[in-house]
């Protein structure tokens, strides 16, 4: 037993080199990570605070008014603080409204091919469709965003009683729904998967069908991991760019006359800071400062829906022994 004792104090002793190099590699891959963000954020962040210090602009105006017209300054004029037109809540509604549109296309198609997976179908046919299913998580998004526009809008005109614009909110909203569609389908898959088996035994026993024993018992059981799925797929719909960038059109949403109108036209904040940032646009100047400011509440929007989903997933998640 000595002896043992002694050999494996000895291999504990023992430097391991390649184990060390490896934990560091991993260390610093960590940190890269990490430290990239916080740079992200602190660059953003300075940059919009600047914008916010200019005199000519208000901070309770950029969140309040409904109109969003940055080049309409002058820097030769004299302006008083927050006569700017440069509001962001139209590009902050374009971008809710599509991502809504969003939601509406994907959670039913999402969470019915992810009971379908999980309850009904045979392993052979879910190890086909699920690599299928995430094909489509692989498409471009700029691809998604020429379907919008030249297959998606033409079909939404054809339909009779419809008056819709070549550039709209809808036809983006509905492909964005079809792109968050696996992400969905996925992680609502891995919930219900989770629950144990023997809560579907203990309702079969009860003489539940299988259709009531998923409805009634399966997923009021996973809800916390499905309504993390769904704003997890809300998030990913608020940061998409191209599909919004190509299908939906470069001009702010009229929010006095068509509010809630998906089929006109409206700029979302990843469109808007894609097509300014293409242009000839002066640096340091007011619309260029104004993107950082966009960046930063498109950053804390997705942030706090993250942060939803989690607090979801904890305070709601079924602990089972």
């Amino acid at each position: 037993m000595r002896r043992d004792a002694d050999l494996a104090a000895a291999l504990r002793k023992r430097p391991r080199v390649g184990e060390m190099i490896i934990r560091y590699v991993l260390l610093f891959c960590g940190l890269v990570s990490i430290f990239t963000t916080v740079g992200i954020v602190i660059v953003n962040t300075t940059t919009a605070i600047e914008f916010f210090t200019v005199d000519e602009v208000s901070p309770i105006d950029f969140f309040t008014n409904t109109v969003w017209r940055p080049a309409a300054y002058n820097p030769d004029a004299t302006y008083n603080p927050g006569l700017i037109p440069i509001g962001v809540l139209p590009l902050l509604y374009a971008t809710l409204f599509t991502s809504f549109i969003a939601l509406i296309v994907a959670v039913p198609l999402g969470l019915g091919s992810a009971i379908y997976l999980a309850e009904y179908a045979p392993e052979r046919v879910r190890n086909t469709l699920k690599p299928i299913l995430e094909i489509l998580a692989g498409i471009p998004t700029v691809v998604l965003g020429y379907f919008a526009l030249t297959f998606m809008t033409p079909l939404l005109q054809a339909i009779p009683g419809l008056n819709v614009q070549i550039f709209n909110m809808a036809a983006p909203g509905l492909v964005m729904g079809v792109m968050i569609i696996p992400t969905i389908s996925s992680m609502s898959e891995d919930a219900i998967s989770s629950v144990p088996r023997e809560l579907r035994e203990a309702s079969y026993g009860l003489g539940a069908t299988r259709f009531e024993s998923i409805t009634k018992v399966v997923l009021p059981a996973a809800l916390s991991g499905l309504v993390a799925a769904f704003i997890l797929g809300l998030a990913r719909a608020v940061g998409e760019t191209m599909i919004v960038a190509l299908a939906a059109g470069s001009a702010p949403a009229d929010l006095l006359n068509n509010f809630l109108n998906p089929f006109v036209a409206g700029e979302t904040m990843t469109g808007h800071i894609a097509r300014i940032t293409g242009g000839d646009l002066p640096y340091d100047s007011i619309q260029y400062r104004s993107l950082f400011a966009i960046g930063l509440t498109l950053f804390v929007s997705t942030l706090a829906l993250n942060l939803i989903s989690q607090w979801v997933s904890r305070r709601f998640r079924e602990a089972y022994e």
